[in-house]
């Protein structure tokens, strides 16, 4: 049988409450009731759960995580972050997905009523933002990660994304494209429009503004990057860069191109967003911009462990910046 933290209260001849205060380490215990019950500990092998430990402070010592799916190429990155900040603050965390629609939320919901963690770090599933705003001004304390240009009223962390768009832009000016085709994400997210504003202004900027048509709104996969290349490929369109708003559209990007012969960078230059592992071991490897995602993660969790250890609290939303990682999609030199 497990040993509980009301076993040791019991042999200790004390209350769970006491037992909890001298493993949290607080001075309210005298040195020798404090004493006999690290003895009891001791002799019955107890191991603290994460609520036991958190009892006299009111708080499981947990966070909870909300996102949409681990199958997306970047979360792993995130979730790392989250939990190698979290760990080191000596917290748990427990990590929901959305997989299976109102069946997930109707569990998550279930576990904030329970009061099972202190706190949530999330990544936005879809139509869930009224739900988490809800949460927010009940009193549980929640960080955004990717606002995707919403501008929730509870703390957040993002990428530069208008100026991600702009450097795409610049460098793609730098090496001679001036006809660029733009893979836009889903222009229903703030990001998306973020970081076309960022790219059109800096061509514009340039003295060469971007042609209407050759702005095609895609779904960010890389089946949808290749069939929106192919279509405007098999039209006629003339174009001599894609700058998709996301890697794996712009892996798809590439594949309708190498399929029509045409060569990278040579004929069509071709740069990403994201830079998620499968960028560098593309052919030719693919020139992206770098979203920090795992700092995204970090930050998140040091502003929510902040809030929930009594620290300052989050000042304004953190913007992280982007950065272009040139790879021989776009250029031999």
């Amino acid at each position: 049988m497990r040993v509980t933290i009301a076993d040791v209260a019991r042999m200790a001849g004390v209350s769970k409450t006491t037992v909890s205060r001298v493993l949290n380490t607080r001075d309210e215990v005298d040195r020798s009731t404090a004493a006999k019950v690290r003895d009891v500990i001791d002799q019955l092998g107890y191991v603290p759960s994460s609520g036991a430990v958190g009892l006299a402070r009111g708080q499981s010592r947990t966070v909870g995580m909300l996102v949409p799916s681990l199958t997306w190429p970047w979360m792993g990155e995130v979730v790392q972050g989250v939990v190698d900040t979290v760990e080191a603050a000596e917290f748990g965390l427990l990590l929901f997905t959305c997989n299976r629609g109102t069946e997930s939320v109707e569990r998550f919901t279930s576990q904030v009523s329970a009061r099972a963690f202190d706190g949530l770090l999330v990544v936005e599933p879809e139509n869930t933002l009224a739900m988490l705003t809800a949460l927010h001004r009940r009193g549980l304390p929640v960080v955004l990660i990717d606002d995707r240009g919403r501008h929730p009223e509870f703390p957040y962390v993002t990428a530069a994304n208008r100026e991600g768009g702009a450097s795409a832009a610049r460098h793609l000016l730098a090496v001679g494209r001036l006809r660029p085709l733009v893979l836009a994400g889903p222009l229903r997210f703030g990001c998306v429009r973020e970081r076309l504003d960022g790219f059109r202004a800096a061509y514009a900027d340039g003295g060469h503004p971007l042609d209407p048509a050759l702005i095609v709104e895609s779904d960010f996969t890389e089946a949808d990057g290749r069939e929106v290349v192919r279509r405007l490929l098999a039209e006629g369109r003339d174009f001599d860069a894609v700058f998709a708003h996301n890697d794996l559209a712009a892996v798809g990007a590439m594949a309708a191109l190498r399929a029509a012969g045409l060569r990278m960078p040579e004929d069509v230059a071709v740069i990403g967003f994201d830079d998620i592992p499968l960028a560098g071991h593309t052919e030719p490897a693919l020139t992206t911009v770098r979203q920090p995602m795992r700092e995204m993660g970090e930050t998140a969790a040091r502003m929510l462990l902040a809030r929930l250890t009594g620290g300052a609290p989050p000042g304004p939303p953190a913007v992280l910046p982007t950065s272009v990682v040139v790879r021989r999609s776009t250029t031999n030199g």
